[in-house]
């Protein structure tokens, strides 16, 4: 693929871009558009700025920004002038800042006006030479200034295997590493999920995602800009917002969060979004339940998948064939998964192992953290993810949850993710999430955090009695608490780190 296609993800983009440069890519929620044109001349110009500012292929843009057309040409434009986009989480606090930009080492930051007074210290203690400010509304420093450079550029022909963005893993253990992400992974990524989920022209995706994350940035975007498609932009998911939007719409990607949402909008039905094909999900498990539900009220079936930062997406249920609940479906199209026992032998089919994948999609390595990088690969070249699962006789993949989240009691292994399945089948359960904690008798006991629907009336011996029925003894829980939500992060996973912080050791009183 390398020789059939340019090295620069901007160029791999601008190949499929529609010959009409007068197409709309993108429509935000007040109605105003912006044209493929605009793309290019606003992302020209800030290219133009960048280099203007000293900065040199290879460098790092840090950006901590609302989501806003103007972050896009922003990303386009570091793409262009062949230097490192670093997208940060705009709910990252200072301490968390102030390891970031430590650790990224930037030449430029580009943050929002309300948190410049705190960036100019941080950048001024990391020696950042310059700092620029973007607001949600499009306006700030960078606009302003870049806008005086030409709307032409000519972009950097980067090697293949450079890097185009850094992105960090979650650090819910531990530091957060920097995931170095090349050219030719996004390129190849992204041109498979294309082809894969049928993106042509006709196409417009509801963009509800944030954008400093592999999903809305990545995925999201260039499917719409691999193909030529359109946009519907919205600076945030808003139930009552996306659905005004869905009718304008045809594929929409989200976390399970979302369509939860959706389902709890009474109005929200099979007219509502008719002229959608595609309702993609992903970031985070998807219940059963709630993919029954979306079928039964709108006639279409979630399209759920696997990615990680460290190698965008690995496998899809498939666009045409069955979509089966409960899995995250096949291995991608040049993706090589594998099912493996501690010594990385290959398991029975059926059989809970740990996931490794190979493929032009994987990372090239951990910034500054060789040693890591070598630990996470095994001898022949695959990547250990972290994570356990199971191919089932179909060849659909289940993921059974993180390794590190696997709970070791009495010397047994007990995955949570079969637990919560249990849990959540019980009338009455909204969700569920499974967590060890601290027993001087076990190691770890299991214990189980419990979200009921409104008006249910459960006890935990109810919960308990329902585990023990279904599971060998070892599995059923020893602690059970209610609370009304699980603390989520932005992309709609659970933070099981923040619930063992929660309830430390058995008997706990939350």
């Amino acid at each position: 693929m390398q020789g059939s296609q340019p090295s620069n993800l901007y160029l791999a983009y601008r190949r499929h871009f529609p010959s009409d440069r007068s197409k709309v890519l993108l429509t935000t929620e007040s109605g105003k558009t912006y044209t493929y044109e605009d793309a290019e001349i606003k992302s020209a110009q800030m290219a133009n700025y960048l280099a203007s500012l000293e900065l040199l292929p290879g460098d790092r843009v840090t950006v901590q920004v609302e989501k806003s057309p103007e972050m896009l040409w922003l990303y386009l434009a570091t793409l262009r002038a062949g230097m490192v986009f670093h997208p940060l989480n705009t709910a990252y606090t200072v301490e968390e800042l102030e390891y970031f930009l430590g650790d990224a080492a930037p030449s430029l930051v580009v943050c929002d006006e309300s948190r410049l007074k705190n960036f100019e210290a941080l950048c001024a203690a990391a020696r950042i030479p310059n700092l620029k400010y973007l607001n949600a509304d499009g306006r700030g420093s960078l606009v302003a200034e870049a806008a005086l450079y030409p709307g032409e550029f000519t972009t950097v022909q980067t090697d293949f295997n450079e890097m185009a963005s850094l992105l960090y893993s979650s650090g819910t253990t531990g530091r957060p590493k920097g995931i170095m992400l090349s050219h030719r992974n996004l390129i190849e990524n992204v041109g498979v999920l294309t082809d894969l989920w049928g993106f042509t022209t006709e196409d417009c995706l509801l963009h509800v995602l944030p954008v400093f994350h592999v999903h809305g940035l990545f995925v999201a975007i260039g499917c719409v800009l691999m193909s030529g498609a359109s946009m519907r932009w919205l600076s945030k998911f808003e139930p009552a917002i996306a659905m005004q939007h869905l009718p304008h719409s045809t594929v929409m990607m989200g976390v399970p969060t979302y369509y939860t949402r959706l389902l709890a909008e009474k109005s929200f039905d099979a007219q509502s979004c008719k002229t959608v094909r595609l309702f993609i999900s992903g970031s985070a498990p998807l219940l059963a339940e709630t993919f029954a539900e979306f079928e039964q009220r709108t006639g279409k079936a979630i399209l759920e998948r696997y990615g990680m930062s460290e190698t965008g997406m690995n496998t899809s249920n498939p666009l045409h064939g069955e979509r089966r609940a409960g899995t995250v479906g096949f291995p991608l199209p040049g993706v090589e998964l594998r099912i493996v026992d501690p010594d990385n032998q290959p398991v029975e089919t059926g059989e809970v192992g740990d996931i490794q994948v190979r493929g032009a999609n994987v990372f090239t390595g951990y910034w500054n953290l060789p040693q890591k990088t070598a630990e996470d690969f095994t001898a022949d070249g695959f990547f250990v993810t972290g994570d356990k699962g199971r191919i089932d006789r179909d060849g659909y993949v289940s993921i059974v949850g993180r390794a590190k989240d696997m709970v070791i009691t009495g010397g047994l292994n007990v995955y949570p993710k079969e637990i919560e399945l249990l849990i959540d089948d019980l009338e009455g359960v909204l969700e569920s999430a499974v967590i060890g904690v601290p027993d001087p008798d076990f190691g770890e006991a299991v214990t189980a955090v419990v979200v009921l629907e409104p008006g249910t009336a459960l006890e935990a011996q109810d919960v308990i009695a329902h585990v023990r029925e279904h599971a060998a003894n070892f599995k059923v829980p020893k602690n059970v608490y209610f609370v009304d939500s699980l603390p989520r992060n932005t992309m709609g996973k659970v933070q099981k780190n923040i619930l063992r912080e929660l309830y430390p050791s058995r008997g706990q009183t939350p």
